[in-house]
């Protein structure tokens, strides 16, 4: 199992977090995800997801990774 943190550009309140983390907790092998947009961090623990997967999946909520 591994964490890896992402900056995740656009987010700017708690609803912004929601979104985020619910798309990147369906990538398989995502078994938390935790977000700050007062930070701007995503942190994703699991195993077997890629940077790329993470991507998309913030994209598909509506932001970038910075």
């Amino acid at each position: 199992m591994a964490t890896r943190k992402f900056n995740v550009e656009g987010m700017t309140c708690t609803h912004c977090e929601m979104s985020v983390k619910e798309e990147i907790s369906e990538i398989p092998g995502v078994t938390d995800v935790t977000a700050d947009h007062t930070t701007g961090l995503v942190e994703v623990t699991g195993e077997g997801f890629s940077a790329e997967e993470v991507s998309k999946a913030v994209h598909e909520a509506g932001y970038t990774l910075g």
